[in-house]
């Protein structure tokens, strides 16, 4: 066996970041190396995560899109200044 593989250095593998994710049971941390570029491990949802849109296999409707969000964001400040201007008359 190569000394490379017989004797593998552990150091970097203790020193992965951990899961910040909470035991509810034991009100203790994870203590499972994260995800890389996230903070939690697999089980905790790092590997959570699917394409936007039609794409993704939940697609139902366009309610929640960022352009149906920011439409309604318009039409609730355009009633509010309206009523605001109401209640000044």
């Amino acid at each position: 066996m190569d000394s490379k593989t017989a004797n593998p250095n552990w150091l970097h593998l203790r020193m992965a970041p951990r899961c910040s994710a909470m035991s509810k049971r034991t009100r203790c941390p994870c203590q499972a190396p994260a995800m890389r570029g996230k903070r939690v491990c697999r089980f905790h949802g790092g590997t959570a995560g699917a394409p936007p849109g039609a794409r993704n296999g939940m697609f139902k409707h366009g309610r929640y899109t960022n352009e149906a969000m920011a439409t309604r964001r318009e039409i609730a400040d355009l009633l509010r200044r309206s009523r605001e201007l109401l209640k000044e008359i």
